[in-house]
């Protein structure tokens, strides 16, 4: 009998920043086919399948969500590159498609996103 190795799967979310960061690290180390991506739409029948999946883990339903190591769940899209940069032998910031999306697209939407939320706090309820 022949023991199959783990391939990590990665749960992303279709034009999640957060997802299409790591996706684009996976990518810039050749990483891309070490793991398993299932990817999805937002409001579809297999976001909520997957989001079932994950919260029967105890794990806090998020993405990108990474099974690193068999039964262990990361929903950090930091952790998860750094995961891999370790594995890869190579400093994320050193990358330069990687590094120029985070300095540029982003961390623009990351601004957007900060904004849009403080717009939110301030409006009244209702």
């Amino acid at each position: 009998m022949t023991d199959t190795p783990f391939k990590p799967v990665i749960y992303l979310m279709a034009g999640c920043p957060f997802c299409f960061k790591v996706r684009l690290f996976l990518l810039e180390t050749g990483q891309l086919d070490h793991v398993t991506l299932r990817e999805f739409v937002q409001g579809t029948k297999e976001q909520k399948a997957i989001g079932s999946l994950l919260a029967r883990t105890g794990t806090r339903v998020a993405y990108p969500t990474a099974e690193l190591t068999p039964g262990v769940l990361t929903a950090e899209s930091d952790a998860i590159v750094a995961h891999f940069a370790t594995r890869a032998g190579v400093a994320a910031d050193t990358l330069p498609t990687y590094a120029s999306y985070l300095a540029g697209v982003f961390k623009s939407l990351q601004l957007l996103y900060r904004e849009n939320m403080e717009l939110k706090r301030r409006q009244p309820a209702g």
